[in-house]
């Protein structure tokens, strides 16, 4: 779904560049050199030149769209078209690791280079994730202009709680966000962001018959209330986000009763409606790719939880594309059933966290 999106929204001349292959050179073949590279490479022509590539596809907003290979060479034409889209304000996002990574990349290669354009470009990533933040703490998925669900106050895919520690680490001046990369004024506002950040996710935790419990993937941007996104994406308790939202409050330095309430609630929730005797299995056709996605029992298999979880009775639901929540994975279409993540096992891997998290709080807060 979200690839489609982009191959509507991008250029014919720019999208023949990008499927056709004949702009593609070795560096384009290491997917992940914005995430996975590590500190020798900043120090390489070649991150230089990722570098350059990542100023060219940064808009003038100041963020970056996603879905893009953009350590990728380009032949002029499609570089023409690239720079050409530097006015869009549509496409800005922190969805899909978007902004938020080409800023950590940026900030690397400043430690190994101190070129100041690549400081002057993670600069104006800042601006943007302090700009496009609502009054209330929040951020959409898209700024400055969206449609539909991109205005709604986005945990999915942990799009806020990614940019939270990206300010978290500026404020801080966390590696590689030292040395003279931002101002002392600049690290003051980025903590003054988390800070307005952690009151928006206390108050979007959602209650049931007064009790507090987990959040949405998306909450209304006005209201605060749980919102739908896609049709397949329904107002719910929602497992993974908010398994990432709860080990972020866990990180904070000095938690005060709020967030320990917080913590505690979302805990006590995972452990309710956690799914136990069962796992998915991927099955992979004769061509090695995948032919289906089943749930299949089996008593030793860790505890799971289902992505959504209704509102009103807080049983686990799937939902395809026609917007009706169903009860079993088996029960909804090939492409929806193979093509989004049903299940996750996150909760289960935050006890370790929650263990020491309450082991090292004062008597004034436990």
């Amino acid at each position: 779904m979200k690839t489609r999106f982009l191959l509507r929204a991008a250029s014919p001349v720019l999208m023949f560049a990008l499927l056709s292959g004949t702009v593609m050179g070795r560096e384009s073949r290491t997917r992940n050199v914005l995430t996975k590279a590590d500190d020798s490479f900043f120090r390489t022509d070649s991150a230089m030149r990722v570098g350059l590539r990542l100023l060219d596809w940064q808009r003038n907003t100041g963020a970056w769209p996603k879905n893009v290979e953009m350590a990728m060479p380009l032949d002029d034409e499609a570089r023409s078209q690239v720079l050409a889209d530097k006015e869009r304000r549509d496409d800005s996002t922190i969805d899909n690791r978007a902004t938020t990574m080409q800023m950590r990349f940026l900030a690397r290669l400043y430690r190994e280079t101190h070129d100041a354009r690549f400081r002057e470009s993670f600069l104006r990533g800042v601006k943007y994730l302090l700009d496009a933040q609502y009054d209330n703490g929040g951020w959409p998925q898209f700024w400055p202009e969206t449609i539909g669900y991109q205005v709604h106050i986005t945990y999915n895919d942990d799009a806020m709680v990614r940019v939270m520690y990206v300010l978290r680490d500026i404020a801080s001046g966390t590696a590689p966000y030292d040395g003279d990369l931002v101002s002392a004024d600049i690290r003051r506002r980025a903590q003054e962001a988390f800070d307005k950040g952690i009151e928006c996710i206390l108050a979007t935790q959602m209650e049931c018959n007064g009790t507090l419990t987990v959040w949405c993937q998306q909450h209304d941007h006005v209201t605060l209330l749980p919102a739908p996104a896609r049709a397949y994406e329904l107002p719910s308790y929602c497992t993974s986000e908010s398994a990432s939202i709860v080990a972020l409050l866990m990180e904070l330095p000095h938690p005060d009763q709020r967030v320990v309430r917080a913590v505690d609630a979302a805990m006590a929730w995972f452990e309710r409606t956690q799914l136990k005797g069962i796992r998915v299995e991927y099955v992979r056709g004769e061509d090695g790719k995948l032919a289906d996605v089943k749930v299949v029992k089996d008593a030793k298999a860790r505890p799971l939880w289902a992505r959504f979880y209704d509102l009103k009775d807080c049983q686990p639901f799937f939902c395809d594309r026609d917007g009706i929540p169903r009860r079993n994975l088996s029960e909804i279409g090939f492409e929806r059933r193979t093509g989004y993540g049903w299940y996750s096992g996150a909760p289960g891997e935050l006890k370790k966290q929650y263990k020491k998290f309450k082991k090292s709080l004062p008597k004034s807060v436990k």
